[in-house]
C-alpha cells in the first residue's frame, strides 16, 4: 500500500519563517520581556521573603535532625509555650508576624560573593613557594610525595594570607612524615627558605606541630617603643625586664604611654629563695640598651631592696643613683669595685650564717638577713683589663660566693656585657646566670649560644634600642622590648624621659657633692636604715692595719675590710670601730667568717686624707697616697 504524502503546510517551512520575522511577533515578544521585569520589580519582596523563609526552614530542619531524641521532646514543649505565649499577648499574633517576614527578608537578600582566592601575582608567589621547598620536602621513592616539581601548591597550603603590599602576612603549610622536624639544623634551612621567599625585613615567627606535621608562618608586628620606666604592679621578688607579644605569656599589666593607658604583655623575671634562676646576664652590642635594662631593674629593685652598683666602663651612667636611699654604692674604679665586691662576698656568707642559726634555733631569720641585695654589674671584664695590668686580682673572683649562695641570702646579681668580651666572663658568673638577656642585632647562632636556644623568630638586622631576646631559665625564647630607661643626667634625654625616671628615683640622703655625712648623727647616737639607734664610738687614733700600701711604683695596693667591721660616716676604716682588737692582715684570696654586719665600702660619702704613706677614703674608697714633701 502506497504511502500518502504530508500535508503542503507540515513540510513546507516558509510560511513559519514569515511568521517569526513578523512585526507582530517581535512586539508580542518585547511586550512579554517588559511584563516579566515589572513583575519582577513588584513582587521583588515577596520574593526575598520567599527566598528567606526558605532557608531558614532549612535551617530549623537541620537543626531538629541535629538534636538529640531525648531532647526534641523538651525543646517541642518550648516552642509550643512560646507560641501559646505569643497568641495570649496582645498583637502578638500581628508582631510575630512582622518578625518572621523581618526575618526572612534579611536571610533571603541578595549577597555579593567576596573573592577571597588569592590573585595572579598571589599565586605566583605561593607557587614559586613551594617549588622551593621541594628539595627539601622531597626523597626518591616516595610513591606520593607532597612536594613535586610541577605539582599542586594548593595540596600543601591550607591556609593562607597576604598584607596589602602582596606579601605573605600568614601560612600554614603541611610538610610529609618522614621530615626530620625534631632536628634544629633541619628547622632552621626550612625557615630560611620562608624567610627568603615571604619578604626579608621583617620578623616572623615558625610556630612547629609535630603531631599533625605542619608548620604556621606568622608576620610579627614591631614590638611598641612608646613604653617608658614607671612604677609596674608587681608583687616583691617580680622584676619587669621589658615587654613581649601578647600570645607569648598568659599575663599583663596596665601601663601608660604617653596620655594613654593600656594593657601590655610584661617579661616577669622572679627571684629569691623560690626562684629556679635567680640571677641575670644580659649581652649585647654597644648602644642596644644594656645599661638601660640595668638601670631598669635597679630603679624597681629599689623599691624593695639595696642595690650595689659596679660601673665597669666607668662613663657614669649611673650617677644619678649616687647618695639616694637604698643605693649602697655606686663604684667605677677598680680598687673601690674590689672592696665592694669583696665586702658583698662576705655579707652573703654573714646571711647564710645568720639565718642557719636562726632556724636551728627555732626562730625567724633576722630582718636584715630577709632584705634583698642586688648587686648590678656592668661590663666586668673592663675593670678585669685593668686588674691584669696592674697585677692584682679580677674582680669577677668576689661574685662567686654571691652567684652560688645568693638565691638562699636573697642576693641577686645581675651582670652586663658585649658579646666582644663574653669570653672574658669567669666561669660561675656563666654557669649560675640561668636568665639570659641578647639585646640588639644578632644572629641565630649568636641568640642559640646565649640562650641555649634557637629564636622561633627570625631575627633582622635593624632593630630599634632596648629589642632582644629573653629566655628564663628553661622556658621558651621571647621576644624583648625594654623599656625606655636614659640618663636623667644626660643632656641628651628628653624632658618626659627625664622626669619619668627623676620620679621612680628614691629620696636622697647624701648631697650631691658628698660634703654632707652619709647618716644623720644626733645625740650621740647613729641611725640605722632599719631606724635602730647604734651608739657611735669615738676613733682611736691610730694607723689602720686592715689597708697594706706600697709606696714603690709598679707594686698592687692590697685593700682588706673586715667581714665584721662596719664602715664610718666620716669615712674612716672599719678597724676604728672594733673593740680594741686589730684584725691581722689576709691575703686577697683568704675568706674569714663574718660575725656581724658590714657596711659596704662605698656607702659612706666622706673624705678623710693623710699625708706620708696614709690612707684615704674617697667616696667611700680606701686608696694609697704617696708621701709629699
Amino acid at each position: 500500500m502506497a504511502r500518502r504524502p504530508l500535508p503542503r503546510i507540515l513540510t513546507d517551512s516558509a510560511p513559519l519563517a514569515r511568521m517569526a520575522n513578523s512585526t507582530s511577533l517581535a512586539r508580542s515578544r518585547e511586550l512579554a520581556r517588559t511584563a516579566a521585569d515589572s513583575a519582577s520589580d513588584v513582587f521583588h519582596p515577596l520574593i526575598t521573603i520567599g527566598r528567606g523563609l526558605r532557608r531558614l526552614g532549612a535551617a530549623g530542619r537541620g537543626r531538629w535532625a541535629e538534636t538529640p531524641r531525648d531532647h526534641r521532646g523538651p525543646v517541642a514543649f518550648f516552642v509550643g509555650a512560646c507560641v501559646l505565649v505569643v497568641c495570649l499577648v496582645p498583637y502578638g499574633p500581628l508582631l510575630a508576624l512582622i518578625t518572621v517576614m523581618g526575618a526572612g527578608a534579611w536571610a533571603g537578600r541578595e549577597r555579593t560573593p567576596v573573592d577571597t582566592g588569592p590573585g595572579e601575582a598571589e599565586r605566583e608567589r605561593l607557587r614559586a613557594l613551594y617549588e622551593a621547598l621541594v628539595p627539601y620536602f622531597s626523597v626518591d621513592g616516595d610513591p606520593g610525595p607532597l612536594y613535586a616539581h610541577d605539582g599542586d601548591w594548593e595540596r600543601v597550603f591550607p591556609e593562607y594570607a597576604f598584607d596589602e603590599d602582596g606579601r605573605i602576612e600568614r601560612l600554614q603549610l603541611k610538610y610529609p612524615a618522614y621530615f626530620t622536624d625534631g632536628e634544629d639544623q633541619s628547622r632552621v634551612r626550612i625557615e630560611q627558605v620562608l624567610y627568603a621567599k615571604a619578604g626579608r625585613g621583617r620578623e616572623y615567627h615558625f610556630a612547629w606541630d609535630e603531631l599533625a606535621n605542619q608548620l604556621t608562618l606568622t608576620a610579627l608586628g614591631a614590638l611598641p617603643t612608646d613604653l617608658v620606666a614607671q612604677r609596674f604592679v608587681t608583687s616583691p621578688g617580680e622584676t619587669v625586664l621589658g615587654f613581649t607579644d601578647p600570645d607569648a605569656v598568659q599575663r599583663t599589666l596596665p601601663v601608660t604611654a604617653g596620655a594613654e593607658r593600656r594593657d601590655a604583655p610584661p617579661v616577669v623575671w622572679r627571684t629569691g629563695q623560690r626562684s629556679t634562676e635567680p640571677h641575670l646576664l644580659v649581652l649585647g652590642q654597644p648602644g642596644t640598651g644594656a645599661t638601660t635594662l640595668l638601670r631598669s631593674i635597679a630603679l624597681q629593685a629599689l623599691q624593695h631592696g639595696d642595690v650595689l652598683v659596679i660601673d665597669g666602663s666607668g662613663t657614669g651612667e649611673y650617677g644619678c643613683l649616687v647618695g639616694r636611699h637604698g643605693v649602697l654604692g655606686v663604684e667605677s674604679g677598680l680598687a673601690g669595685a674590689l672592696a665592694t665586691l669583696e665586702w658583698a662576698s662576705h655579707e652573703t656568707e654573714r646571711r647564710l650564717i645568720a639565718a642557719n642559726r636562726a632556724r636551728q634555733a627555732g626562730r625567724p631569720a633576722p630582718e636584715d638577713t630577709r632584705r634583698p641585695l642586688w648587686i648590678i654589674a656592668d661590663r666586668p671584664t673592663a675593670l678585669a683589663h685593668i686588674a691584669v695590668a696592674e697585677g692584682r686580682e679580677d674582680p669577677q673572683r668576689w661574685l662567686q660566693v654571691p652567684l652560688r649562695h645568693g638565691r638562699a641570702a636573697q642576693v641577686t646579681v645581675v651582670v652586663a656585657d658585649q658579646f666582644e668580651s663574653a669570653e672574658l666572663l669567669s666561669e660561675p658568673v656563666r654557669a649560675h646566670t640561668k636568665a639570659r638577656v641578647v639585646l640588639g642585632p644578632a644572629t641565630a647562632d649568636e641568640v642559640r649560644a646565649v640562650l641555649g636556644a634557637p629564636p622561633h623568630t627570625t631575627p633582622t638586622a635593624s632593630v630599634p634600642p632596648g629589642r632582644g631576646y629573653a629566655r628564663l631559665g628553661s622556658a621558651p625564647v621571647l621576644r624583648l622590648q625594654v623599656p625606655a630607661t636614659p640618663d636623667p643626667l644626660d643632656d641628651a634625654t628628653g624632658q618626659a624621659h627625664r622626669q619619668a625616671v627623676l620620679a621612680l628615683l628614691p629620696e636622697r640622703t647624701v648631697p650631691a657633692d658628698g660634703s654632707g655625712p652619709a647618716e644623720p648623727v644626733t645625740g650621740g647616737h647613729r641611725t640605722t636604715e632599719a631606724g635602730k639607734p647604734v651608739e657611735a664610738r669615738e676613733p682611736e687614733a691610730r694607723e689602720p692595719e686592715d689597708v697594706s700600701t706600697s709606696t714603690e711604683a709598679g707594686k698592687p695596693v692590697s685593700v682588706r675590710k673586715s667581714a665584721g667591721a662596719a664602715a664610718k660616716p666620716d669615712g674612716g676604716t672599719a678597724a676604728d670601730d672594733a673593740d680594741g682588737a686589730a684584725p691581722d692582715t689576709e691575703q686577697a684570696g683568704s675568706t674569714a667568717e663574718p660575725v656581724g654586719a658590714a657596711e659596704p665600702v662605698g656607702a659612706a660619702s666622706g673624705v678623710r686624707s693623710a699625708k706620708r704613706g696614709e690612707t684615704r677614703v674617697v667616696n667611700g674608697s680606701a686608696e694609697a697616697i704617696r708621701a709629699e714633701g
